[in-house]
């Protein structure tokens, strides 16, 4: 596999051009075909959250898989293409896999540490699967991936200190609007992130807690998820008037425009008695809250934006060094692995060569002594097959363990030029017709 990297993120592009490249409703499962069906790729993933979008792709080119990812990017988002470039970032095999897997352990998160990006992940590899755009290269990596990611959890203090985009957002709430415990909220949305926050709400103390989403289904689920003590739903179309009534509102949908427009949270401020501003948490991609709001006096709007220039309570440099540190290990242990993967179809074929022309001389054998008996014919048999093997033993393991290191493909090679190997003999083995990619689909690997 030779994996390729095409994305951008809040590392590397502004919220507002984020906010204008937010992939919504169908158009990530469209990207994710169109990727998949160019002619430069096998399989393709894709990983969309409210500050990443990348895909994922085995190429068999890499200019070509660059510019045909991008071209793909910019025609999907939206973004002019010229302007876009400036803000993608590509990586190519090791350095592809050295990306994911720092990013499955949060050390590419916005709040570094934090855990939900292993979901992310997650669901990416699934939609993936779902839409039979992910065959066994891009589900090892993204299975490979989350277990790296779950190692450096539990090995080193990252998660500590590593909070949700949720927690991070509502501690700049906090210290803006005072205490979560106590207040009155309201959550509009009801996908994970909106989950997520409501049940962090729970847990923070609020006193009451109205859950407002499109598909009125979802909310009374969650709600009584988290309990009709504390939380209770809202039609969506209440939501401007209910701004008055509550403290702090965090919304995060999927809509393409605005939810809340900066007249209606006016409004609602000039209604409000409460001494502390009228707090928001915008976490959605593009933003549901009006960005005029952050001009309303009485009023507090906490966004990506504002979240991207915060400064998080980061974890202690021993914890990153040590996260860095399993990131190594791991793109080192599974470049290795994936090196001599790819030599073994060859060694399975030399030894079905060698196996068959053992086979024939031994055919021969009995053509020409046809009075030899039984025991004789098996002692021959077998001290030539050991001949054979012992010969094929040490060229066998070595190319194995030369192929595990950097530029071990020449080796396979070499065995093949050697020993004269039919091609379709090799990919026969490897599962792949010669000639073909390797199909998309199929499960976990």
């Amino acid at each position: 596999m030779s994996l390729l990297v095409v994305g951008l993120s809040h590392r590397t592009a502004p919220v507002g051009v984020l906010e204008r490249a937010a992939l919504t409703g169908e158009v990530p499962t469209r990207l994710l075909h169109d990727a998949a069906a160019s002619a430069t790729v096998a399989e393709a993933a894709l990983v969309n959250t409210c500050n990443r979008i990348e895909l994922y792709a085995d190429v068999d080119k890499f200019h070509a898989g660059v510019a045909e990812l991008s071209l793909l990017l910019a025609h999907h988002s939206g973004v002019d293409l010229e302007e876009l470039t400036s803000h993608l970032y590509v990586h190519y095999e090791d350095r592809a896999v050295h990306h994911l897997f720092s990013v499955a352990c949060g050390l590419d998160s916005m709040v570094v540490g934090e855990g939900q990006i292993l979901g992310q992940l997650r669901d990416a590899l699934a939609k993936a699967q779902e839409e039979h755009t992910a065959a066994r290269g891009l589900n090892e990596l993204f299975q490979q991936a989350l277990r790296v990611g779950k190692r450096a959890h539990s090995e080193t203090g990252i998660d500590k200190a590593g909070q949700s985009l949720v927690t991070f957002g509502l501690e700049q709430v906090a210290a803006g609007a005072g205490a979560i415990a106590g207040k009155r909220a309201l959550v509009v949305g009801a996908g994970s992130m909106s989950s997520l926050a409501a049940a962090t709400l729970v847990r923070s103390g609020v006193t009451d807690l109205l859950i407002a989403n499109r598909t009125p289904e979802r909310a009374e689920r969650l709600a009584e998820i988290l309990g009709g003590d504390v939380a209770r739903t809202l039609d969506l179309a209440k939501v401007p008037e209910a701004l008055a009534d509550v403290d702090l509102v965090i919304s995060c949908t999927g809509a393409a425009g605005t939810v809340i427009g900066a007249d209606d949270v006016a409004a609602a401020v000039a209604a409000r008695a409460a001494a502390t501003p009228l707090a928001f948490l915008d976490l959605a991609m593009p933003r549901d809250v009006d960005h005029a709001v952050h001009e309303l006096p009485g009023a507090l709007l906490v966004d990506l934006e504002s979240l991207s220039h915060a400064h998080a309570a980061t974890p202690g440099a021993g914890d990153v060094d040590a996260v860095t540190g399993i990131v190594a290990e791991e793109v080192t242990a599974f470049g290795a692995a994936q090196r001599a993967a790819r030599i073994a179809p060859t060694v399975v074929a030399l030894r079905a060569m060698a196996s068959g022309v053992v086979a024939t001389e031994l055919a021969r054998l009995d053509s020409r002594l046809p009075g030899l008996d039984e025991r004789s014919r098996a002692e021959i048999g077998q001290t030539v097959r050991r001949v054979v093997d012992k010969l094929l033993h040490a060229p066998t393991v070595r190319v194995k363990q030369l192929a595990a290191e950097p530029g071990g493909a020449s080796y396979a090679e070499a065995l093949r030029e050697l020993f004269d190997l039919d091609p379709a003999a090799v990919h026969a083995v490897s599962g792949t017709p010669i000639g073909t990619q390797q199909p998309a689909g199929g499960g976990a690997g």
